[in-house]
């Protein structure tokens, strides 16, 4: 194979090899990340604690009992039981009661999403959870920190939904298509790289340039997080500047921390590369040695020339 046609191959395939990169990154977090049911808990449980995700838990509880309230007593509440309520809520999420609770509810409902998306059984069904353990847990909480009337707290077990049908249905074709391409983009793009390395006319200019765009993927890739969560904070119905759109955003910031490190990680790995190519090329060549002239000798003496007769 000619030197420039091997050059054109190599590049072709070292460029397949840097957006596979990212790719495989994304595919990888989506898999082992927000898809473990223990991490995705523990990525989310310090959330109990920011002023957004508490404001928006309070507004939900506030209006759930005071709707419970308007059943009970057949007619709406006065404004000062709601502001007592509202009051009421806020404080209840500054206990541990609540850290608990929102512990559980996440894992129930992270579990049940879970299943679903596995089960290729569950195709036209929605996504329902009985939320009713969770209050019950919370309930108990309550009568061991003796709160009054705590025992009296109602438990239904009434099927909330999570997601509908159609929702389900299209995340779980998408969950069948990103456990394929975790297991196969990585290994892809290793072979493409190691495949231009292995047919370009200069291979250390080959790692140097794999280097190069590795790191040009990781950093796409840390920009598109932004970008998502902008996205997602934007596709929320009503006004994005409430305490629902903060709480999306917290959630969205907790489980992308591994995707910003890696993607990170992924631009100085790509960077080292290209830089050890680069230093090797540069300071590992042999110093090319320059002829030593030859000491100038005595003159030959003269051949004595024959006279022809």
């Amino acid at each position: 194979m000619f030197p420039r046609s091997r050059s054109a191959l190599s590049a072709v395939l070292i460029a397949l090899a840097s957006l596979l990169a990212p790719c495989a990154t994304l595919a990888g977090w989506a898999m082992h990340g927000p898809a473990d049911t223990g991490r995705y808990v523990a990525a989310v449980a310090p959330l109990a604690d920011d002023p957004a995700v508490r404001d928006a838990a309070a507004d939900t509880l506030g209006a759930g009992f005071t709707g419970f309230v308007d059943e009970a007593t057949a007619g709406p509440v006065n404004g000062a039981v709601r502001l007592f309520v509202r009051d009421a809520a806020r404080s209840f999420t500054r206990t541990e009661a609540f850290h608990e609770g929102w512990d559980a509810a996440n894992r129930t409902v992270h579990a049940a999403v879970l299943r679903a998306l596995r089960d290729d059984g569950a195709a036209g069904h929605a996504v329902t959870v009985d939320l009713a353990p969770v209050t019950e847990r919370v309930r108990d909480r309550f009568a061991e920190d003796h709160v009054p009337f705590a025992r009296r707290i109602p438990v239904r077990h009434t099927a909330v939904t999570v997601l509908p049908a159609h929702d389900a249905d299209r995340l779980r074709k998408g969950y069948r298509v990103l456990d394929v391409a975790a297991f196969w983009l990585p290994l892809a793009a290793v072979a493409f790289a190691v495949t231009g390395i292995a047919v370009a006319a200069c291979r250390r200019r080959a790692v140097t340039a794999a280097g190069i765009g590795t790191a040009l993927g990781g950093a796409l890739l840390a920009l598109a997080v932004p970008v998502g969560r902008r996205l997602t904070v934007a596709e929320l119905p009503g006004p994005v500047d409430g305490p629902a759109a903060g709480a999306v955003g917290a959630v969205y910031d907790a489980l992308t921390e591994t995707l910003r490190t890696a993607s990170w990680l992924l631009v100085a790995l790509g960077l080292a590369v290209a830089l050890a190519s680069w230093l090797t090329g540069r300071y590992g060549r042999p110093a090319r040695r320059t002829p030593v002239p030859e000491p100038p000798g005595e003159p030959a003496p003269p051949r004595p020339s024959r006279t022809r007769l």
